[in-house]
């Protein structure tokens, strides 16, 4: 079995009060929580069963190290 190591994206949820975490490297894969460590916790699970799925496929699996996360100063 191979490890991956994939970044997510974690936002608080304006209408439920939670979180919502997405994984980038895997579109579509997203989650949510109450607390951060329960969206992480969902998360893990959410790219667990896309990987999984993926492999029945036999697709293949993006490396996570590809995605780069960064920011950027904007004005308004």
């Amino acid at each position: 079995m191979t490890n991956y190591d994939f970044k997510v994206v974690l936002e608080p949820d304006a209408e439920s009060g939670g979180y919502v975490v997405k994984c980038p490297s895997l579109p579509g894969c997203y989650s949510q929580g109450e607390t951060i460590d329960e969206a992480l916790a969902n998360i893990k699970e959410a790219i667990e069963l896309c990987l999984e799925d993926m492999k029945a496929h036999n697709e293949r699996i993006p490396d996570p190290s590809k995605t780069l996360v960064g920011s950027v100063l904007v004005a308004a």
